[in-house]
C-alpha cells in the first residue's frame, strides 16, 4: 500500500510539474537549467535502452521522440527501470519529460522504451540540472541545541499559531482527498 502510495504521488509530482515544463521549447529553457548532455538514439520496437544519471541535484529530462514513440522510465531503486517496475514514467507521443527529484539516490536508473506499435524509434534525450536553490523545507524542524533550550521555557501561544493550525488541518484533509482520488484513479 505504502509502495503504490509513493508512486501516486510521485505520478501527481511529475504531472504537475510538466504542466510548467512543457511549456519551454527548446529556445525557452529557463536560465537555471544548464544542459549536461544530449543523448541521441535508436530502440527497436518492445526493447529497452538503459542509461545511468551520476549527476546530483534536480534534473530535468526531456526527451523527444523524433521517429515513433519511445517512452522514459526512470528508478532511484534499480538501474534497468521497465514499465512494470519504476519510480517515475513519461509514455506521451512526442514529448517526454521528467523531474528526478534531488533527493532521488544515485546513480539513478533511466530506461528508454521503444513502443511496439513502431519498428523503430528515434529519439533525442537532452538532460539539465536545474541551479535553482530551494530551501530545505525541514529546516526549521533541524536539530538545534541552543534552539531547544530556548524553546522549552513556557510561552504564550500567539493567535498567530491558531490560523496556522488550521491551514495545517485543511492541508491534510486535501491530501487526504487527494489520496482517496489517486486510488480510485490508479
Amino acid at each position: 500500500m505504502v509502495g503504490h502510495l509513493e508512486k501516486s504521488l510521485l505520478t501527481l509530482f511529475a504531472l504537475s510539474t510538466l504542466a510548467y515544463v512543457e511549456c519551454f521549447t527548446d529556445d525557452e529553457i529557463p536560465n537555471e537549467w544548464m544542459l549536461l548532455h544530449v543523448v541521441q538514439g535508436q530502440i527497436l520496437g518492445g526493447n529497452y535502452s538503459y542509461l545511468r544519471l551520476n549527476h546530483e541535484g534536480r534534473i530535468i529530462l526531456k526527451m523527444k521522440s523524433l521517429k515513433g514513440d519511445a517512452d522514459i522510465y526512470v528508478s532511484s531503486s534499480i538501474l534497468s527501470p521497465t514499465f512494470d517496475e519504476y519510480e517515475l514514467q513519461s509514455t506521451t507521443c512526442g514529448l517526454d519529460v521528467l523531474i528526478v527529484p534531488d533527493h532521488f539516490s544515485r546513480p539513478v536508473g533511466i530506461g528508454i522504451y521503444g513502443h511496439p506499435f513502431y519498428l523503430e524509434s528515434e529519439f533525442e534525450l537532452k538532460v539539465y540540472y536545474d541551479r535553482t536553490i530551494r530551501e530545505d523545507p525541514f529546516a526549521e524542524a533541524s536539530y538545534d541545541p541552543e534552539h531547544l533550550e530556548a524553546s522549552n521555557k513556557p510561552q504564550k501561544q500567539a493567535p498567530q499559531d491558531a490560523s496556522q493550525e488550521e491551514e495545517s488541518m485543511l492541508r491534510t484533509i486535501l491530501i487526504g482527498i487527494l489520496k482517496i482520488v489517486l486510488e480510485i484513479l490508479f
